[in-house]
């Protein structure tokens, strides 16, 4: 009996650790899944390389990210899966082709990446615990996405979708 007290204690800490948010973090909520963030940390990242970023970028009338297919209206239950596609998406086939020639630029954007492969973790464990549920919505905007960014060449689409980082990051905060 005290053995299950002390596995209930320890367990109860520990989701309560999980959950708790370190200096810089916060607590987002993508419907049935909360996940702690360090957005203070991502955002002051991005800031440092975003003019360099942004003027890598060739094609500056079409957008990965916004209009017509925004991410600011995907509805409220598919934003965990939305968010766990994306996620996947940066980690997956953004950042890995976000190379450039000055070492400070990659390693901003490698800090970054690393934020976001935690993050992919995590809403993944949410998703496969069937928490986070595709919507037919989600799941067509998702398409979009992927349909604007493999309508590039992967080094153009991927600094495309970094530079419209802060699109991503203001959608997320607004959950």
């Amino acid at each position: 009996m005290k053995g299950s007290h002390l596995f209930l204690c320890l367990f109860s800490m520990s989701c309560w650790v999980d959950l708790t948010p370190t200096a810089g973090n916060k607590i987002l909520h993508f419907g049935a899944c909360r996940v702690s963030m360090s957005m203070t940390e991502i955002r002051a990242g991005f800031t440092a390389i975003k003019a360099n970023i942004q003027a890598r970028d060739p094609i500056r009338s079409l957008s990965i990210l916004s209009h017509p297919h925004s991410l600011h209206k995907v509805n409220s239950s598919d934003r965990c899966c939305m968010t766990h596609h994306l996620f996947k998406f940066y980690v997956d086939k953004v950042f890995k082709h976000c190379k450039t020639e000055d070492s400070y630029v990659n390693r901003k954007i490698s800090s970054i990446a690393n934020s976001f492969l935690s993050m992919k973790r995590k809403l993944g464990q949410c998703h496969e615990q069937n928490q986070c549920v595709c919507g037919q919505e989600s799941t067509e905007k998702f398409k979009q996405i992927l349909a604007n960014y493999e309508g590039l060449n992967v080094t153009s689409a991927a600094m495309k979708s970094l530079g419209e980082l802060d699109i991503l990051l203001d959608w997320m905060e607004k959950s």
